[in-house]
């Protein structure tokens, strides 16, 4: 008697899957991109703003970090500069190269070279409002009988009692400005 075999059922790869968020799959969008300009990560990038601080991202951009042939040390870091602004950045090159290493954690730059070009305006990341609900003033009045001064326990009751019948976010700025011109509030 022969033996037939039987077949088996071909593999069929699991559809779907748990859903992902789009920032799990944004990194390794960018990635291919970020590599081809010898970026090895792309923090670099996103994060130019914390390596070099808030008055330098402004007037300077990364444009690529390029390593010597089989070697990921000892790369130079080009950066796009506004203008006039060379010479400063060219006075502060140690610590942008010494502060890009702190971030890779090795010594990732040697050298670094800078570029005169248009840099682009970073837009600043606004936190969203805070949804806490604002305590009343009698919650309050407990933790304001351990102060002594009697001035200072005023002051911060009245505070407290200001805040707690503010409705809906502080206003600031121009919108506060407009806002008395136009005799809304005083």
């Amino acid at each position: 008697m022969s033996k037939r075999a039987t077949p088996k059922p071909p593999y069929e790869r699991p559809r779907g899957g748990p859903a992902r968020a789009v920032a799990d799959l944004l990194p390794s969008v960018g990635g291919a991109a970020f590599k081809r300009y010898g970026f090895v990560q792309s923090g670099i990038v996103t994060r130019w703003a914390e390596i070099v601080g808030a008055k330098y991202a402004g007037v300077s951009s990364p444009e690529s970090i390029r390593f010597p042939p089989g070697k990921k040390a000892d790369g130079v870091l080009t950066v796009a500069v506004k203008g006039a602004h060379a010479p400063m950045m060219q006075h502060i090159a140690p610590e942008i190269v010494e502060r890009v290493n702190r971030f890779f954690g090795y010594a990732a730059v040697g050298r670094l070279v800078l570029k005169q070009g248009n840099v682009a305006p970073r837009s600043s990341r606004v936190a969203p409002p805070s949804l806490k609900p604002i305590e009343p003033p009698a919650a309050l009045g407990d933790g304001l009988r351990a102060i002594a001064d009697p001035e200072l326990r005023a002051v911060l009751s009245a505070l407290a009692a200001g805040v707690a019948a503010t409705r809906g976010p502080p206003i600031v700025g121009d919108e506060l400005a407009s806002l008395v011109v136009a005799g809304k509030i005083s």
